[in-house]
């Protein structure tokens, strides 16, 4: 099968598998706070890491959501990473609620303030990135058309790690158990992992 975006056969594919296909996709748990002091928690599944020295991060909004209209006025954001443990929590904070609601209350989750950064990270997380913002990207078609989609780009300026995941000097990503967005309604968690050694020239 093949398909040019627009013209997909409906019949056969009525939802689009794009997501699906990109998968699985790290969450980006995003805590963000207003220039008023507004907390907001959301999650985004067009996540991931962009470099490692310095480590930067980006998040892709489809629409400007509370998370990039705060991040613009405050310039800080902190990334938690969602688990298995907490994956009723997370989707609790996917509704779409009024600007100025608090989402981590309403999912029932404690905050713990951050080091560095204003907005808090979600406590019960064993493990979060405080960012500063470096810029925020409005994206346009390859034609040039614009997009109600907004990339924010970040860079860590600290991190934290609960301790129990250490384990001989390596973060132990298994036993966190992440979650991860797949296509439809669909998610994947990370038990076991596997290594490779990257072969040399």
């Amino acid at each position: 099968m093949f398909y040019e975006y627009d013209k997909r056969d409906k019949a056969l594919l009525p939802h689009d598998p794009f997501k699906a296909i990109v998968a699985p996709r790290p969450i980006g748990w995003i805590t963000s706070i207003g220039a008023k002091g507004e907390i907001n928690l959301a999650p985004y599944s067009f996540f991931n890491g962009v470099s490692s020295r310095p480590n930067l991060v980006m998040f892709a909004s489809e629409g400007r959501k509370d998370s990039v209209s705060f991040i613009a006025e405050t310039r800080e954001f902190v990334c938690n990473l969602a688990t298995w443990d907490l994956r009723e929590a997370m989707n609790a904070t996917s509704a779409p609620l009024p600007r100025g609601v608090n989402e981590m209350e309403r999912a029932g989750l404690e905050a713990a303030p951050s080091q560095l950064v204003k907005p808090p990270r979600v406590k019960a997380s064993p493990a979060a990135l405080e960012c500063r913002l470096i810029n925020i990207v409005a994206m346009t078609t390859f034609d040039g058309a614009p997009l109600d989609c907004h990339v924010v780009f970040g860079q860590v300026v600290g991190v934290y790690i609960d301790d129990r995941y250490i384990k001989n000097g390596l973060l132990d990503t298994a036993a966190m158990k992440p979650i991860a967005r797949c296509g439809y309604s669909d998610y994947a968690a990370v038990e076991s992992v596997f290594a490779m050694q990257r072969p040399g020239a």
